[in-house]
């Protein structure tokens, strides 16, 4: 009689995951997101194992409507579609990076994610401390093979996407000045004002530079009164690429009247709502760095067992990472001849035949390397 109660037992013990596994759903399993015709056939992975993700921003908010923003949507689409817990903090000041950080070690998150360059020392720190949680840092650079396996930072050709700004700049400049009102002096904004320069002297040699680094990325003000000078002394198309001070600086250019260019998303979609604020039309494209589909792609990887860490994830004209938003408002101020030497320079810059003249890491001017000029003929 005892053998038979224990044999029963174990049989229990067998069907009862086998129940579960049929269509059993514990309390705590987030809902599942329907899945994509492409996605029908693939096996959920069990509840217990989906990781739960955190995002902690750069001084700035999550509809800032620049990097921030955009690593914020990348993260809140997987979790969407992968049905995982996702929080973030919106940071106030840099000392509280490490705060931040250690809030959602604390909690026990899986995955963090960390925006900006500034934030890459103390990213980097708790990564070597934790090597059970995944750190994803957003414009952070670090030597393949020099840090954890657990790390890996977002890379962006920053100076692709400025040497394709500056080329359209300065082909559609009237008055042969064009400006760039650009944030702290730091290796993406310097990737960006170097390139900017360098793609403009491309197209046009003798085209008058105007530019200046900004101590803050969280001052609009200081942005649109920079952008004013620069109209004052002659530039007639700006390009902002300094977080909200960028911001500042090409809403009040293009409510001035002259044409501007926007920084790491289209900037027409954000800052101008769709064409509805004053100075819609005077946006001519964006410098595009898709920072939303990077951070996706690599939560993607960790709920698919593919994170590789230890180094970057570079993301370049080559994979279509960099670019320039559509004109919009804007399209019939660029030619076709316009379009078609952009084209052209995009091309090239994918190919690796040409090359931005700027270092890809620290965003430093490579005297040697800068392209012979290629002007542009209307």
């Amino acid at each position: 009689m005892r053998k038979s109660f224990v044999s029963m037992l174990a049989v229990l013990f067998l069907i009862i995951p086998l129940l579960a596994a049929c269509g059993g759903q514990t309390a705590t399993q987030p809902t599942a997101v329907p899945p994509t015709a492409t996605e029908a056939t693939a096996p959920e992975p069990p509840a217990d194992s989906l990781p739960r993700i955190a995002l902690v921003t750069d001084l700035g908010k999550v509809n800032d409507g620049t990097f921030n923003e955009f690593a914020h949507k990348g993260a809140e689409r997987a979790a969407q579609e992968f049905g995982l817990e996702y929080r973030f903090i919106e940071t106030q000041a840099q000392a509280d990076y490490e705060a931040n950080i250690q809030t959602f070690v604390d909690e026990g998150f899986d995955v963090i994610i960390t925006v900006g360059f500034l934030i890459a020392d103390a990213t980097q720190a708790a990564a070597a401390a934790h090597p059970e949680i995944v750190f994803i840092g957003v414009d952070q650079f670090y030597v393949p093979g020099g840090v954890t396996d657990n790390l890996v930072g977002l890379q962006f050709r920053e100076d692709q996407a400025g040497f394709m700004a500056g080329a359209l700049a300065a082909m559609v400049s009237a008055s042969g000045t064009i400006g760039i009102v650009a944030g702290q002096e730091i290796p993406p904004v310097k990737k960006f004002r170097n390139g900017f320069d360098n793609g403009a002297r491309y197209v046009r040699p003798d085209i008058n530079l105007l530019g200046v680094y900004l101590p803050t990325f969280i001052d609009p003000a200081l942005g649109a009164s920079t952008a004013e000078q620069m109209i004052s002394d002659g530039a007639d198309v700006i390009f902002g690429a300094g977080g909200p001070t960028g911001t500042g600086a090409i809403k009040a250019a293009a409510e001035r009247g002259a044409y501007v260019i926007g920084v790491d998303q289209d900037e027409f979609v954000t800052t101008f709502a769709n064409g509805t604020s004053p100075g819609a039309d005077r946006i001519l494209s964006s410098a595009i760095k898709r920072v939303d589909v990077a951070v996706y792609d690599e939560v993607k990887a960790v709920v698919d067992g593919t994170f590789e860490g230890n180094g970057i994830a570079l993301f370049d004209a080559a994979g279509d990472g960099v670019g320039l938003a559509d004109f919009h408002m804007a399209a019939d101020s660029v030619t076709p001849a316009m379009q078609a030497k952009l084209d052209e320079i995009f091309a090239a810059l994918a190919d690796g035949s040409l090359n931005t003249g700027v270092d890809p890491a620290s965003g430093d001017l490579l005297t040697d390397q800068i392209p012979e000029p290629n002007p542009f003929t209307p």
